[in-house]
């Protein structure tokens, strides 16, 4: 995938959640805070986002989201399995019914791992149980480019595995 140097309105996204009643809780490394701040930038965002974690440090993701160290010393820090400890911990820590997270690689800081490889996951929490997702992407381009690109493809991914999860559609 290639970033893209135009952010998307996602305005889109934020009457999806109202209308389903989600609540964005975000657990954020390589996006730093951005996935919650393009999210913010939309008219509404208020009613639909509960708080951000941005965890850049795997100390921090230990400390503040409690991701045990077996998994980040069985995985690499860019993996599915770190994504979604931070996402279970993010929901742990928040009234938030929706938890996205993202962890990556926007350069070539990591020899084991391609520049631009961003994984993520998305854990719904309602009545019927948790509900767990998740996808890893490669985005091109430069570093802040990949990091805004990963951010809105987080968010423009919510609707997908929300229906997904056999979530009832409300008009």
């Amino acid at each position: 995938m290639t970033a893209n140097n135009t952010a998307p309105d996602h305005r889109e996204t934020v009457g999806y959640l109202k209308r389903h009643t989600l609540v964005v809780v975000t657990a954020e490394s390589c996006t730093a805070g951005l996935i919650a701040s393009r999210l913010a930038a939309a008219p509404g965002a208020g009613e639909v986002l509960e708080c951000a974690f941005v965890v850049y440090d795997p100390k921090a993701k230990r400390r503040c989201l409690g991701v045990p160290a077996e998994v980040l010393e069985r995985n690499n820090l860019t993996s599915e399995p770190v994504a979604l400890e931070m996402a279970r911990g993010a929901l742990r820590h928040s009234d938030g019914n929706v938890a996205v997270s993202n962890t990556g690689v926007a350069d070539d800081s990591d020899p084991e791992i391609t520049p631009g490889t961003q994984c993520y996951a998305w854990v719904f929490r309602d009545a019927r149980g948790v509900r767990e997702f998740t996808e890893t992407r490669v985005f091109e381009g430069e570093r802040n480019q990949i990091r805004e690109a990963s951010a809105d493809y987080a968010l423009g991914r919510i609707a997908h595995y929300h229906a997904q999860s056999g979530a009832q559609h409300r008009a």
